[in-house]
């Protein structure tokens, strides 16, 4: 569901945040860096699982915890759409739920 063919987003908090994108004239057309976080049950998260990540995705970051619990970011550099914005919450979900971890939330600055 692309803003760029005119199709509506899904009534989810993942086409909240494409629909607000689009209302402030965001390019949908061009890839953008999008920022990925994956939050963990138990820290520090797996070394096991921060190879596999390392491996899949760019700039896998570990993020230690302060007022915050600890998360690891990801990018992935592609053009913004909600079925790729599902797709690699759900592959990242899929590798981190065996050490604790969930992909549910993700960022674009524009």
């Amino acid at each position: 569901m692309s803003a760029t063919l005119g199709q509506n987003f899904p009534a989810d908090v993942d086409g909240d945040v494409l629909r607000r994108m689009l209302a402030n004239g965001f390019d949908f057309s061009a890839p953008a860096r999008i920022d990925f976080n994956i939050d963990f049950d138990d820290w520090p998260p797996s070394p096991d699982l921060l190879v596999e990540l390392e491996k899949r995705f760019a700039e896998v970051t570990v993020h230690d915890p302060d007022e915050y619990s600890g998360y690891v970011s990801f990018v992935v550099t592609a053009q913004v759409t909600y079925e790729l914005v599902m797709s690699i919450q759900r592959s990242a979900s899929e590798m981190a739920s065996p050490f604790g971890g969930i992909c549910e939330s993700w960022g674009v600055l524009h």
